[in-house]
């Protein structure tokens, strides 16, 4: 039996390397919506930091982000083939889905964007839950499980980012953060989540043992 029944995977930086997507609309972005744009070399720096430290520093309204994260979805949908898979993601969701793991996708992208970069690895994924706030993805998480119907202690998150660490903990799941993501490994490891994994392959092997 693997060690998880349910595996809940975000989408950016975990299963999609669109950081420097994102890194390449960002200032156009800061411009539109009236926030300090990231000086050449900072973005670096910005990786050690949680959303809510980067909101403060580059001045982020935070009454705006509803409409800064509707902007980003639609630039989202509109970067057709610039961004891709990690290599061996397809291959790692098929490996899962044969060790009858349940795979879900939770992301504050949209379901149609993250199917069209999936493409054939989408008949891997079970369950979707798009569009999640920058900090209401723990919903998204709890919709999830209630829709698997698997409990709590046999679900994982796992994703690149701090706040995923923490939407996971306030949901009551464990919590996974692969490191080759938008957060770097050093500020993931000292949010101290449950695994930690430097490939897929070490995901591979943990979650199928």
């Amino acid at each position: 039996m693997p060690a998880y029944s349910l595996a809940i995977f975000d989408y950016d930086g975990t299963l999609a390397d669109s950081f420097p997507w994102f890194c390449s609309v960002l200032n156009q972005t800061a411009r539109q919506f009236g926030f300090r744009e990231v000086a050449e070399g900072e973005a670096d720096e910005l990786r050690g930091l949680d959303s809510r430290q980067i909101t403060a520093r580059l001045g982020v309204p935070l009454w705006r982000m509803p409409a800064i994260a509707m902007h980003m979805r639609k630039l989202s949908a509109e970067a057709g083939d610039a961004v891709a898979l990690f290599p061996g993601a397809e291959s790692m969701l098929a490996r899962l889905a044969e060790s009858d793991v349940t795979i879900a996708i939770a992301s504050s992208n949209s379901e149609a964007v993250i199917r069209r970069t999936l493409g054939r690895a989408s008949a891997h994924v079970s369950h979707f839950g798009c569009g999640a706030s920058l900090w209401g993805k723990s919903a998204k998480f709890k919709a999830i499980i209630r829709r698997a119907g698997v409990h709590r202690r046999r679900t994982i998150a796992i994703g690149d980012e701090i706040r995923d660490i923490d939407a996971a903990r306030r949901a009551g799941i464990a919590c996974g953060a692969v490191t080759f993501g938008y957060n770097t490994g050093e500020s993931l490891r000292a949010r101290g989540p449950d695994l930690i994994f430097d490939d897929y392959g070490q995901l591979l092997a943990t979650l199928t043992a």
